[in-house]
């Protein structure tokens, strides 16, 4: 195996895991304590999950710009910039004093994560090229994005009842500033490929687009699908997003995405398959807590607690894919890990108004954890195969992309459907009645995502007995 010229290979995985970390926690922190910031700053039913909003399409819409710069101006520069303004927003955040500082400290997180996110996984990718370490790392990789986002509820409740809501966000200041710390010492590399300027309108096109269409989907709950204000929302978004695959066809600057990039089906499977494990795995957190605390009349701590199997079970997950891809091909991992997270989300589907977590919850949790530990690893694997050197930050931006996307998107249609079961009625049956379909969905969405890969990713095969020899000796490698 290669190792990028002047990596230190322990640094990087030790970085790029602490981002990973981070970025993944903050999805999900938020989570628990949106009650008790509702309360905090006077927020509005509807304007609430805009603090989940503002960082998800921020990051998602702009990812793909954040992989094109880190391409061009260099992955460990962009990786710095990321990191410097996620902590800057996270300490702003946290000493928010109205509803609209909070959501823009939650946008402005979400660029930073747009930079730091594509660049991190990038140098990743780079320093670990093919082989048994690319699997370990990538392993690694993964046990810390799933540990981020399901400690985030744990971490965000015990937060949340014993400090204060504003300790989710300052929780950021000392992982970015360790970051940064081990960043600084890694080497350069080589320098960046130079190409045209990036590709900026294209960028705000895409955000545009998207926070339209999630705002449309959202605001389903007060206008119906077929009002006037909610079909021109609709429309305004897609002429928008339109208007941004033209641009980057057309445009004379570097595009934010060279569409024949999705001719590698590696590249178009991931994608597709990673955006709809997201909406799926985001709107199950989301009806598991408003579960737990709604209908179970949970504590937010307790509730954060009764996260930790499903933490633990995604962790075990990423770890069994590590020993799994040195027999079995990344695709074969994404099947099975997806019909053992579609299995889970159906099981928790079942949910009653009369149950308790170690009935309704506990089982279901750990099949979901796992099957989705699984499938994080390869599904990143599988979206950097056969990409240029030059385009491996494009390609970890748009994954990334795919799956915060996939979550706001999901996030916005599943929550739609859950109220529209609902209804107006607040009781515990109503609410398990919405909970309950937008988890059942939620397993449908996993379904898909399998055909997905059974009729799109082609199949491969695991690292070969040359390839794991020469990794044996790569482990010898010291910073």
């Amino acid at each position: 195996m290669v190792i990028e010229s002047g990596a230190r290979p322990g640094i990087i995985l030790a970085a790029v895991a602490v981002v990973q970390f981070m970025v993944s926690l903050d999805l999900s922190v938020v989570n628990v304590g949106l009650p008790q910031i509702a309360v905090g700053l006077g927020f509005s039913a509807v304007g609430l999950t805009w603090v989940i909003h503002a960082y998800a399409l921020t990051f998602g819409g702009l990812l793909l710009l954040g992989g094109k710069a880190a391409d061009r101006y260099g992955r460990r520069r962009v990786l710095l910039l990321g990191l410097s303004l996620f902590g800057l927003a996270s300490l702003v955040g946290g000493f928010a004093q109205e509803p609209g500082h909070l959501v823009a400290a939650r946008a402005v997180q979400g660029i930073g994560a747009a930079a730091l996110a594509p660049a991190a996984l990038a140098l990743l990718t780079a320093t670990f090229p093919t082989g048994r370490v690319r699997v370990r790392a990538f392993g690694v990789w993964s046990a810390m994005n799933a540990a981020g986002g399901a400690l985030g509820v744990l971490i965000g409740g015990l937060l949340t009842e014993y400090a204060s809501w504003r300790w989710v966000m300052f929780v950021n200041v000392p992982m970015a500033a360790c970051a940064l710390a081990m960043v600084r010492r890694v080497a350069a590399g080589p320098p960046p490929v130079r190409g045209g300027r990036p590709d900026v309108l294209g960028a705000v096109l895409a955000t545009a687009g998207m926070t339209l269409l999630v705002f449309g989907v959202v605001r389903t709950e007060q206008y119906a699908w077929t009002s006037p204000i909610t079909v021109t929302t609709l429309a305004v978004a897609a002429a928008l997003l339109a208007a941004f695959v033209h641009v980057e066809r057309t445009t004379a600057r570097e595009p934010l995405i060279r569409l024949g990039l999705f001719a590698n089906r590696s590249v178009a499977g991931a994608n597709a398959y990673n955006l709809l494990a997201g909406a799926a795995i985001a709107s199950a957190f989301y009806f598991v807590s408003l579960y737990l605390q709604r209908v179970l009349g949970i504590g937010p701590a307790l509730t954060g607690i009764e996260f930790l199997p499903f933490a633990l079970g995604v962790v075990a997950g990423s770890v069994l894919a590590v020993k799994l891809g040195y027999r079995l091909a990344p695709r074969t991992l994404l099947v099975i890990g997806g019909l053992l997270t579609a299995t889970g989300l159906a099981w928790l589907g079942l949910i009653s108004p009369d149950g308790a977590f170690a009935t309704d919850v506990l089982g279901p949790s750990i099949v979901t954890s796992i099957g989705f530990g699984l499938c994080l690893g390869p599904v990143v694997s599988i979206a950097t195969t056969g990409v240029a050197p030059r385009e491996t930050g494009t390609a970890s931006g748009l994954l990334n992309s795919s799956r915060q996307i996939g979550a706001s998107l999901g996030l916005a249609a599943l929550g739609t459907v859950a109220h529209d079961r609902t209804g107006q009625a607040v009781t515990p049956e109503a609410l398990n009645d919405g909970y309950a379909l937008g988890l059942t969905v939620s397993a449908a969405l996993l379904v898909a995502a399998v055909l997905i890969a059974f009729t799109v990713l082609r199949r491969t095969s695991p690292p070969s007995r040359a390839e794991q020899s020469d990794d044996r000796d790569s482990l010898l490698v010291r910073d």
